[in-house]
């Protein structure tokens, strides 16, 4: 049973707390808020505020006493980085929600949203996932750190709910990209790896060597792997040269799990929505309902991207769960529907990346 606040919509002189402004998530609410005339908007950079230190996120939340605080602060990555880094997953996410979700409880905020993220659900949970499928299985090991952490924050929220009397939210976004969206292609996502990958293939097969060097400085270093499959190799000032003929993208798994990807100002608008109409019940699932392969997927993002050239998949590699597509029917019993195509929100998220 969802519940709407009544008389609980958020004024445009309200102080809102914007927790990861600079990230994806957080970046695309305070666009959002600024669009819709919020100018009250509170932020803090990791060297104003160290999300860490329990300290100085309390003493922050005291004197700021902020009238709705957005929990996007998270530490982010893929499947592969959140099988290296398991520890830091778990202890560095634990610890950032730990503390605003406490420190917003002490500062007297009655209003919140947790942002978690879909790999909270059961690897094998019956499809299309619904909220209440939570803690119903076993999760999927490979990022199982994350989800537990995810996990732990929503019934913090509800536990805090319970016991003081607040409105804690919490809500689960599906696979998300768009602006500001990391492209370290040791820690990024499916879509903008799919997206910096194509991009360097193409650079490639256009022979632009000062192109690729130029996208390196930008977005961090390639992976030798992929510098072979570009023709390259590394000279001894470690600058990238010519040594051969590009080989085509080779990509992780099988092509087959099938994933569903929101662009990330739908997820803000979103998430605005429901602070706007005082949304006061359990966690709500915001996705666009559909679902496709990585195969399909990256089909789309080398069309957009405008690489031609051979794309192969590894299958040695972890493909994760099989198939993750979340049920969007609270969210639009809610009043929102996501409004951005896969193929215009990718077309927009590659006009970022150039842009940047």
């Amino acid at each position: 049973m969802v519940a709407i606040a009544e008389g609980s919509v958020v004024s445009r002189d309200a102080k809102i707390f914007v927790a990861g402004h600079r990230g994806m998530v957080g970046s695309a609410i305070v666009r959002k808020l600024q669009a819709l005339g919020y100018d009250n908007i509170v932020t803090r950079n990791r060297v104003q505020l160290d999300l860490l230190d329990q300290r100085s996120v309390l003493e922050f939340m005291a004197a700021q006493a902020p009238d709705y605080v957005f929990v996007a602060a998270a530490k982010v990555g893929g499947i592969l980085a959140n099988n290296i880094y398991r520890g830091q997953f778990l202890y560095e996410n634990l610890t950032i929600q730990n503390n605003l979700i406490h420190g917003a409880h002490l500062a007297g905020v009655q209003r919140l949203m947790f942002l978690g993220s879909s790999c909270i659900y059961p690897k094998m949970a019956p499809q299309p996932i619904t909220e209440d499928s939570l803690l119903t299985g076993l999760l999927e090991p490979t990022n199982e750190p994350y989800a537990i952490a995810k996990i732990a924050g929503i019934k913090l929220c509800d536990a805090y709910n319970a016991q003081y009397g607040h409105q804690y939210v919490s809500v689960m976004p599906t696979n998300l990209y768009g602006p500001n969206d990391s492209y370290d292609l040791t820690n990024s996502h499916v879509l903008p790896a799919l997206i910096r990958k194509f991009h360097l293939a193409k650079l490639a097969l256009a022979g632009d060597v000062a192109g690729i060097a130029a996208d390196e400085t930008r977005y961090g270093r390639i992976p030798d792997d992929i510098v072979s499959s570009l023709g390259l190799g590394r000279g001894g000032d470690g600058g990238l040269v010519a040594v051969g003929a590009p080989t085509g993208v080779l990509l992780w798994g099988t092509g087959t799990p099938m994933r569903e990807f929101l662009y990330v100002d739908d997820l803000a608008a979103a998430c605005v929505h429901l602070m706007q109409t005082g949304y006061d019940g359990p966690l709500v699932n915001i996705g666009t309902g559909e679902d496709i392969t990585i195969r399909e997927l990256a089909q789309v993002a080398s069309e957009v991207v405008g690489y031609h050239g051979m794309v192969s998949f590894d299958a040695t590699k972890p493909d994760g769960t099989p198939r993750k597509l979340l049920d969007v029917s609270r969210l639009k019993s809610l009043g929102y529907v996501a409004q951005t195509s896969l193929v215009e929100g990718v077309k927009l998220a590659y006009a970022d990346y150039l842009s940047r």
